[in-house]
């Protein structure tokens, strides 16, 4: 593991995990692996305590050693369980759920509902199922604060930064109000910006449209293959999927592409 200093060195997602964090916090890192992010945020002095939870005893026991060898054993605790079944109520402020489906850590938070009470952030990077997350955070009133994209060993992620509602100046319908593209009679509907990102959408970078591009790519070949089929709804899926690939190509082709 690299160290600079005496901090561990984190991949540049963790890094910009751990760099969401307010200082001070009380952290639980659900599914944590090896611990890397937890020891990270407590030997950087931006967390007081934290739990990092996981469910398989192989990176369980890896996070163990980790937080050990960092001596950090008084102020990290590794524990086993089932998403936030690893906390009690009250016990953390800050939650970080990274490298997981979307559907996924909205089925965590949502079995986990009773311990969200004292918490005052998330912060999720889901490899897939991004508008899935999105749709459970506005269904439970959790407002959007950052959204960032990013590459990394050619992968791209996202990590989405949300506040209770009660705590955002920046109400959920203003952040999913549509709005119509410059130089387009195309609006970005409420179910579009939950698809692209309701901030990312507004700061599009480089990153941004090479993940849209390569999903239109994806959808053009499943609209090959469905041609291909005999069945009688193939042409009505044949049709939606076209409109789908216009409807982000118009997309694309009418947001800035100079920011970034």
């Amino acid at each position: 593991m690299d160290y600079v200093g005496d901090v561990m060195k984190l991949s540049q997602r963790l890094q910009y995990i751990l760099e969401q964090i307010p200082a001070g916090s009380r952290l639980a890192d659900i599914g944590s692996d090896h611990g890397l992010l937890p020891v990270a945020a407590v030997r950087s002095g931006r967390v007081s305590q934290a739990v990092a939870g996981e469910v398989n005893d192989g990176p369980l026991r890896a996070a163990q050693k980790q937080v050990a060898e960092a001596g950090l054993t008084d102020r990290i605790a590794v524990r086993k369980g089932d998403g936030l079944a690893v906390i009690k109520a009250n016990e953390v402020d800050v939650i970080t759920i990274a490298g997981m489906g979307g559907a996924l850590i909205a089925s965590i938070l949502e079995q986990g509902k009773d311990k969200l009470v004292s918490v005052k952030q998330l912060v999720l990077q889901p490899n897939v199922g991004e508008d899935i997350l999105r749709r459970w955070l506005i269904k439970h009133q959790w407002v959007l604060t950052n959204e960032h994209i990013m590459e990394e060993d050619g992968k791209i992620y996202e990590v989405l930064t949300a506040v209770p509602a009660s705590e955002s100046s920046l109400k959920q319908d203003d952040l999913y109000r549509p709005w119509e593209l410059s130089g387009s009679s195309l609006v970005l509907t409420e179910d579009l910006l939950i698809q692209l990102g309701p901030l990312l959408v507004k700061a599009p970078n480089e990153i941004f449209f090479s993940k849209w591009q390569l999903e239109i790519r994806k959808l053009q070949d499943v609209r090959a293959q469905v041609a291909r089929s005999d069945q009688e709804s193939a042409q009505h899926k044949q049709e939606q999927l076209r409109k789908q690939i216009e409807q982000l190509e118009e997309v694309l082709a009418c947001l800035p592409k100079d920011r970034q």
